[in-house]
């Protein structure tokens, strides 16, 4: 017909393509390493160099292209192929200027000490987070929603107890661990403790002003319908508080496990990964120290990743099932 265009589908771009030309251009650059090695001198870092910056200008094509559209992998793509990209260059690197690795492993030797060394690191692991970390961060939350409703009751609270919680805050971990450690012991009560307290104040200043947050228009259309205090604080404040109160637990989530292992450094009865990496650091075992670090991160990162799905879940459909 006059005057209408025909749309013409662009073709799609193949999903697999930037994973297959990262992998295909990772094993060009280390065929191509692997040549120019044996064409100069032993020990010469000319090789490994050129592969990180080869490396670097092929995975900034496959970050860019994963990055186009709307998907899940397009958000995801883009983040794995810079972590990869940061590990192969860092290989590449600390084998070019021969670095020891009692200063700095290497990233392939962090991977066989993590292997190597798995179930001793999982059970520091378990005994860190899921005793010491995970119920610190339970009692903390129980115990700073309690209080924030306290505070939000009674008015003289708020005056005469929020302002010192806002500063005992702000005191650091490794001023407020070995106090705790010495007063209790050294068993796993003395770090879980110190974990609900990190976790207790920013939980309360969060819980607080979410709960004080409610619109005054919502709680006077409450009071016209002759609600109860409680059908008010379920329907108005509560959903006005939790956006609040889950950013202060994903906060509370990355210093539960942090607080624990500084914990551990004042001393603990032979478990942990605070105890492992000191221990591991006065051997100079410095791979096992890395492989400790990173599955800390791992489960730090695992855990915050299921508060922002309880986060998505609760906030942002506003109400449970």
């Amino acid at each position: 017909m006059m005057g209408q265009t025909l749309a013409v589908p662009l073709p799609r771009r193949a999903p697999l393509a930037g994973p297959l030309l990262l992998a295909v251009g990772v094993a060009g650059l280390f065929l191509l390493c692997l040549l120019l090695a044996r064409q100069t001198a032993p020990g010469s870092p000319l090789p490994w160099l050129l592969g990180v910056l080869a490396l670097l200008a092929l995975g900034g094509v496959g970050v860019r292209w994963s990055a186009q559209g709307e998907t899940r992998a397009a958000r995801v793509l883009p983040a794995l192929f810079t972590l990869l990209l940061a590990v192969l260059a860092a290989e590449a690197l600390l084998r070019a200027y021969a670095v020891p690795a009692g200063l700095i492993p290497t990233p392939s030797l962090v991977l066989t000490a993590l292997w190597n060394a798995r179930t001793v690191l999982l059970q520091d692991t378990l005994y860190t987070f899921g005793l010491e970390g995970l119920l610190g961060f339970l009692l903390g939350t129980v115990a700073g929603l309690l209080l924030a409703l306290l505070v939000v009751r009674f008015r003289f609270l708020e005056l005469g107890l929020l302002p010192y919680a806002a500063l005992f805050s702000s005191i650091p971990i490794v001023a407020l661990a070995p106090v705790i450690v010495k007063a209790v012991g050294l068993e796993w009560p003395s770090k879980t403790l110190v974990v609900a307290v990190t976790v207790l104040f920013p939980v309360v200043i969060g819980a607080v002003r979410g709960l004080q947050s409610a619109d005054r228009l919502h709680l006077d259309l409450m009071h016209t319908y002759a609600a109860s205090p409680a059908q008010t604080f379920r329907e108005v404040r509560v959903p006005s508080a939790l956006p609040f109160v889950f950013n202060a637990l994903k906060v509370g989530s990355t210093l539960a496990l942090i607080s624990a292992i500084v914990a551990e450094f004042f001393g603990t009865d032979g478990h942990g990964l605070g105890f492992r990496i000191q221990i591991e650091v006065g051997r100079f075992n410095l791979d096992i120290v890395w492989a400790a670090i990173v599955l800390s991160s791992v489960v730090g990162i695992a855990f915050f990743g299921l508060i922002n799905l309880l986060e998505r879940r609760f906030v942002v459909t506003g109400r449970e099932p």
